[in-house]
């Protein structure tokens, strides 16, 4: 290992380009304390300690803590990933935009200038939203976010311009340095703004935990538990992540002249998380904005709908697992067109044994990718709920008919209340954290491995979320 990491740094143009990623990391970080002019901190302070259970507390896990200070990167990187997410959908109805998918390096640039003008215009639509929501609330304690006297200034329009200038351009320049580090640096500059942003917090909550085994709090043996368990779900993880179902493809011999093309054996490789974290931040945001919106209705109705779709809740886990399932197969048949793939093998000599070309390899890639998603989907929802299970347990109390307080009678106290730790990665971060770290520990693999270089591992290589 430490061969290895003399091995990285002793390659020039690999080590400027770590270097470079780890300085534009600094600089998103030092921005994620710059703070959007016209807000009171302290109001903001105490209005996001009692609003982290809802989307604002999820919306926030992308950003850093960047959203909770308001800064100018509050709204981070995620303009720029809805963007993306709208343009590979419109791709799928819009001839011209799948026209322009299948053009190669020419159509991938166009389209990522499009993608640029769609996070552009979600940036200010957003800061307009965040400016005008922020003018109307109030820290628990009464004081408003937004002081009168800036709320006024300008006729009224001071602060929302303001907001959204600022707000917008922090976005533009987020999107600015993920480019820059994906062309310049090391690793996929998108997701490691994300990463960076997750993982920022890990040295406090290692404080936090070793506050607690010292009050007495949690026992060592517990906490030894914790970490031993904690490793086994990250490797459970990066083996679902590698895991894929290998078809075997077949090319015809072709004699062209006196030269013998093709006849040669490979195989298409099938992810069984074909979608990736995708399913797991859509069924996640679905589900925790009627949350949001129902806790502040004061109604007792809604309040009644707050409790039963709030964490630990039956109903809570239900939905987040046909969330996820629902938008495994979605997204995936929206990256993956067995019908395609059938007709590219076609047209270049290529077929599965046994099956015949055509629609017969279609609905065959078709049936597997459709079984294999459901393991996949399967895996996401477990790696998901499985830290909020162990933090707050199942409510069995809250199911109608009598059987809610029969089985509360019945069921251990661990299962009906959770173990009472406090995990810093939940599944959604847990699922992007692995990925990103996979991603980039294949590109820094590749970089050795083609300067004649021994990999990171000995013994095979990492395959990353494009495995």
């Amino acid at each position: 290992m430490i061969d290895t990491f003399r091995n990285i740094f002793s390659i020039p143009d690999l080590r400027k380009r770590i270097f470079f990623t780890l300085a534009l990391l600094a600089v998103y970080r030092l921005g994620s304390y710059v703070p959007t002019p016209g807000v009171d901190p302290v109001a903001l302070s105490e209005f996001f300690k009692s609003m982290q259970s809802g989307v604002l507390g999820f919306l926030d896990l992308f950003s850093g803590g960047a959203l909770a200070r308001l800064s100018i990167f509050a709204l981070g990187i995620m303009p720029y990933i809805s963007a993306s997410i709208i343009l590979q959908l419109l791709t799928v109805v819009w001839p011209y935009l799948e026209k322009l998918s299948k053009e190669g390096e020419m159509g991938r640039r166009k389209i990522n200038q499009y993608t640029r003008y769609g996070t552009i215009v979600l940036a200010i639509v957003q800061s307009l939203g965040v400016s005008f929501w922020l003018k109307n609330q109030a820290a628990p304690g009464g004081a408003p976010l937004v002081p009168t006297g800036v709320q006024d200034a300008f006729w009224g329009i001071g602060f929302p311009l303001m907001t959204v200038l600022t707000l917008t351009t922090g976005t533009a320049f987020v999107m600015w340095l993920g480019e820059q580090i994906s062309e310049r640096g090391i690793g996929n500059g998108i997701s490691l703004i994300i990463f960076a942003g997750i993982v920022v917090g890990l040295p406090s909550a290692v404080v936090t935990t070793i506050g607690d085994i010292r009050t007495g709090e949690h026992s060592i043996i517990a906490v030894l538990l914790l970490v031993i368990f904690m490793v086994l779900v990250v490797a459970f993880v990066v083996f679902m992540e590698r895991a894929q179902r290998r078809i075997p493809v077949q090319y015809a011999k072709r004699v062209v002249g006196r030269k013998v093309y093709g006849g040669s054996n490979t195989y298409l490789p099938l992810r069984v998380n074909t979608a990736g974290v995708i399913p797991v931040i859509f069924a996640s945001s679905i589900l925790v904005f009627p949350q949001t919106i129902a806790g502040m209705i004061k109604a007792p109705w809604a309040q009644a709908i707050a409790r039963q779709i709030g964490m630990g809740e039956p109903i809570y886990y239900l939905l987040q697992i046909l969330g996820i399932i629902f938008f495994a197969y979605f997204y995936t048949s929206i990256v993956f067109n067995p019908a395609d793939t059938a007709d590219n093998m076609r047209k270049y000599g290529g077929f599965i044994p046994g099956i015949r070309p055509g629609k017969k390899t279609s609905d065959y890639l078709d049936r597997v990718l459709t079984r294999i998603t459901l393991v996949g989907s399967l895996y996401l929802a477990a790696v998901t709920i499985l830290p909020e299970f162990l933090i707050t347990g199942v409510h069995v109390g809250q199911l109608p008919f009598g059987i809610g307080p029969t089985l509360d009678r019945t069921l251990p106290l661990w299962f009906t209340e959770g173990l009472g730790f406090s995990f810093y990665f939940g599944g959604t971060s847990l699922l992007i954290v692995v990925g990103v770290a996979m991603d980039t520990i294949q590109q820094i693999e590749s970089q050795l491995v083609m300067r004649h270089y021994d990999g990171i591992m000995k013994r095979g290589r990492i395959r990353g979320r494009r495995g």
